[in-house]
């Protein structure tokens, strides 16, 4: 495997990553004093940031990683819809597929922080299931970035905001089957059997034992393979890639399985890592079909991104140079 060769090649790839996107609004100031009207800190704005959260902080790491990336998904006809569209423009993310509906708001999480310490979140959205009409207008939005730009890979990043219905899941699975687009889902519980038939399913191990209804304690080789088994008598996918917080990842395929441990790592924030590694993985497996390959990838790039403060995309070149280091048995063939 060379590397160089490989990361190269992610110019090449074309990713549609599908799901729910959302604002992140972060005000930082000081607390210097109760207020006087209710035994609240009163917090002295300081500073404003408006970053893209959501689906697409995935879209943010495989254009991170070098892919054409094109993000479907519905927004509120409104100023934070607006703003979040400039940020898509300004990270050379793709939004002529990004449609807007008067019905619903962008969604828009304001994190309120001082001296390092969250004192309150407000969120503002609409959870429900878009309606047939928006249905209607995403399916077509796809169809339409299918025929003119023939994407590699497409990506479900479902954050249980409404933009992905049960209908709408099952018409895009069926759309890239026919167009041989590779998917990939980073599932939320609603609609976490809904994906049947995709080719990598990434739940972390939480959402796994909620979806599942289990209550296992200890976690080995033996009892992943086993939620691998009932996760494909639900799904009849392809692969199950698992990610396990401190414990490192498991997939399995037809042909393989394995538990990669994670690298040693000085940990600061783990918010983000999982939108990182289903980036890196689905990039991976796009350019390679080699899942094995695609799992230790993954693995190295959400360590990578936890040793940065809050939600950041993975850096191409230090993922390169930890791959080269780490992966010797992949190196030297």
């Amino acid at each position: 495997m060379n590397f160089n060769q490989l990361f190269k090649s992610f110019g090449d790839i074309k990713v549609v990553v599908f799901g729910d996107v959302m604002l992140d609004t972060y005000w930082w100031g000081n607390v210097e004093r109760i207020s006087p009207e209710a035994p609240v800190p009163v917090v002295a704005l300081k500073n404003k940031e408006l970053r893209i959260g959501g689906a697409g902080n995935v879209a943010l790491n495989t254009v991170a990683l070098g892919a054409e990336t094109f993000i479907v998904s519905a927004i509120g006809n409104d100023d934070d819809g607006k703003q979040l569209r400039q940020l898509f423009e300004q990270h050379h993310i793709n939004t002529d597929f990004l449609i807007e509906s008067s019905q619903r708001i962008t969604t828009n999480k304001v994190r309120i922080i001082s001296r390092n310490q969250h004192m309150m979140r407000l969120d503002a959205e609409i959870t429900k299931d878009v309606d047939a009409t928006v249905e209607t207008k995403l399916l077509n939005s796809l169809k339409s970035c299918f025929e003119h730009n023939k994407p590699d890979v497409l990506i479900f990043e479902d954050y249980n905001k409404g933009v992905l219905t049960g209908n709408l899941i099952e018409q895009v699975i069926e759309l890239c089957k026919t167009h041989q687009v590779v998917t990939t889902v980073d599932p939320k519980r609603k609609n976490f059997f809904t994906y049947k038939g995709v080719d990598i399913f990434k739940p972390n191990l939480k959402e796994v034992k909620e979806g599942l209804n289990l209550l296992v304690e200890k976690i080995d080789v033996d009892v992943l393979q086993e939620i691998h088994a009932a996760l494909q008598e639900k799904l009849a996918h392809q692969i199950s890639l698992i990610t396990l917080s401190e414990l490192g990842v498991f997939f399995q395929s037809a042909e393989h399985h394995k538990l990669i441990p994670t690298h040693i790592r000085n940990i600061a924030d783990v918010s983000g890592a999982g939108d990182t590694v289903i980036a890196t993985a689905s990039l991976v497996y796009a350019a390679t079909k080699n899942m094995l390959l695609a799992a230790e990838m993954a693995n190295i790039a959400g360590g990578l991104v936890c040793e940065e403060v809050g939600t950041s995309a993975i850096n191409k070149d230090k993922l390169s140079q930890e791959c080269q280091l780490l992966l010797d048995a992949f190196a030297s063939n």
